[in-house]
């Protein structure tokens, strides 16, 4: 039986990287296999939640492969089937905002573009403190779209952040066997 290969692109929600990279282990250790793609900004980026080499030593010594970190290397993502599903973890409402509207200009958004030409899956693993605001019109153009799958997501601090949603990483396993069936897990909002 062929190994599952997983597209695992990485945005700037640094505050969720380590919980993604945790799952991204979880994965491997299931026995899929892990593409690994960032964005410019979580491959150059020192911000308070962690040095950009310590993520990309970390994410390298899971996967071990060569993280994809620019536009040129994403595109072939679709065209050569290098991926059966793609899991975006965490996708920022940025990169959800881009890729809703046609937008390009990133790794992560060129993966996605490429997986989605040849039809295979997309999973989103949201974390974007704009998600039920400004940024509830991409959401909805994404549910709307086919082979884009969300991993169930509820809101982080509903009081102090009333426009934020983050997804539960740790059902990222059980979304991802969903999308493989060209399913949807239930409820998406927890």
């Amino acid at each position: 039986m062929k190994k599952i290969t997983i597209g695992f692109a990485m945005c700037g929600s640094f505050c969720t990287l380590s919980r993604a990279i945790d799952e991204m282990q979880k994965l491997k250790d299931t026995g899929y296999d892990i593409l690994p793609i960032m964005s410019f900004n979580v491959f150059n980026l020192d911000t308070k939640f962690g040095k950009a080499n310590d993520f990309i030593e970390r994410v390298e010594h899971i996967s071990k492969k060569s993280i994809i970190h620019n536009i040129v290397g994403a595109e072939p993502i679709g065209p050569k089937e290098l991926a059966d599903i793609m899991l975006v973890a965490p996708c920022s409402g940025n990169t959800l905002a881009k890729f809703c509207n046609g937008i390009t200009d990133t790794p992560v958004t060129m993966a996605i573009k490429s997986q989605l030409r040849i039809k295979r899956p997309v999973v989103i693993a949201l974390a974007s403190n704009d998600a039920l605001g400004i940024s509830a019109q991409n959401l909805g153009k994404a549910l709307n779209n086919k082979n884009i799958f969300f991993v169930p997501m509820s809101q982080d601090d509903p009081e102090k952040k009333p426009n934020s949603l983050v997804a539960h990483f740790d059902m990222i396993p059980q979304t991802i066997d969903f999308a493989l069936k060209n399913k949807q897990i239930q409820p998406i909002l927890r």
